[in-house]
């Protein structure tokens, strides 16, 4: 069996999407970086938090926050490992993957930024709360003075960084050399296979043909037809067929006079 790849050209993989690719792989080293940050401080947190809604409406409440900490780095992180494997498939031309790359770097774009600039803009959005609980403002304080020094810092140079990362990626995967790379290739021209015939191609030899017939010649590789009823087996003298009729010189007696 031929191959219909055998004569197409192979693709070459532009530098674009190798970039986007160590780009997206980039973003999930950093996704799981940040889950480790917050897994490390976490506990700190959370005995923050404790110690603020003590004796107040909210107390008891400091574990949900815990909890939706972890579970926001495991998002993140899940969606980071979904674009490591998309990142595999558009290093080899799929162009779905490269579609999907689109959407699923699209919302974690907007999760990643979002959660980077409500952290920028923390301290500025405080306010009094209601009941006998502090503010968010006096919660955020001691928050921070209860981290280590480097937590900000190294939170928000990951926060900038999967940003960066992520949105070179997914602009790369649209430059027009990408485009071409993932074009869907045309088939290339296939052989013939030896032995097969085609229409209007004569026969091969050994292949069964038409029945010939005495009296007509038949050339090379030209099948053989009966001749119509009523006429004799021979040829005339042009090559075709004799007409009913027609006497030829010496065969018919002369007239009697």
């Amino acid at each position: 069996m031929v191959d219909p790849h055998h004569n197409a050209p192979a693709r070459v993989r532009p530098r674009e999407v190798t970039i986007s690719s160590y780009l997206l792989m980039f973003y999930a080293a950093l996704a799981l970086l940040g889950l480790i940050v917050a897994l490390t401080t976490i506990g700190t947190v959370q005995d923050v938090y404790s110690d603020a809604y003590a004796g107040s409406d909210m107390e008891g409440t400091e574990g949900v926050i815990a909890v939706v900490g972890i579970g926001a780095g495991v998002v993140s992180l899940l969606f980071a490992i979904g674009l490591v494997v998309l990142a595999l498939l558009n290093m080899r031309g799929k162009n779905g993957a490269r579609i999907t790359t689109w959407v699923v770097g699209g919302i974690a774009l907007c999760c990643t930024g979002f959660g980077l600039l409500g952290s920028s803009l923390g301290n500025s959005m405080g306010g009094q709360t209601s009941g006998d609980v502090p503010s968010q403002e006096e919660i955020q304080r001691r928050v921070e003075d209860a981290l280590p020094s480097w937590y900000g810092p190294v939170n928000t140079l990951l926060g900038v960084l999967s940003v960066l990362a992520l949105l070179a990626a997914l602009i790369l995967l649209a430059l027009p050399k990408a485009n071409e790379f993932f074009r869907k290739q045309q088939q290339g021209w296939e052989p013939p296979v030896p032995g097969a015939s085609y229409p209007g191609h004569p026969q091969a030899s050994g292949e069964p043909g038409y029945p010939q017939t005495p009296g007509y010649p038949q050339s090379s590789g030209e099948p053989g037809y009966p001749p119509p009823p009523g006429q004799p087996g021979t040829g005339s003298a042009s090559g075709g067929p004799e007409q009913p009729g027609t006497d030829r010189p010496g065969q018919n007696p002369p007239p009697v006079s």
